[in-house]
């Protein structure tokens, strides 16, 4: 397993950790001209959610993989956060702006990987 990956796992972790819904990961590695090599989306109830998925993602991503984000956006107002790991780009969403935005579609020609919600 690549360092990536094992980034993405923990990544997937994290947002499976405080209960986060509708993960999908998107490998873009064999897409020419992306800024990064995979996504993960995923999704919370609420703005408090949203944080909490953060943080969750944040603490296992250290912990597992020994990665510390480049950049956190969106926590001003939790409906959408990207936390930018270079390689690995994660985007935690509130459900209407996810739909909104609609991110899951942009790159229909990579390989997607829906991951089952742990109830």
């Amino acid at each position: 397993m690549t360092e990536t990956e094992k980034l993405v796992q923990a990544c997937v972790a994290g947002i499976q950790e405080k209960k986060g819904k509708k993960i999908r990961v998107v490998n873009l590695e064999n897409i020419d001209d992306t800024i990064t090599k995979y996504l993960v989306i995923g999704e919370g109830n609420s703005p408090s959610q949203v944080a909490a998925l953060t943080d969750s993602v944040k603490v296992i991503a250290r912990r597992d993989a020994d990665s510390r984000p480049t950049a956190v956006d969106g926590t001003r107002n939790n409906l959408w956060v990207a936390i930018d790991y270079t390689d690995v780009v994660v985007h935690i969403f509130v459900p209407d702006a996810r739909e909104f935005y609609d991110v899951d579609h942009l790159w229909e020609d990579a390989e997607i990987t829906d991951i089952p919600d742990i109830d």
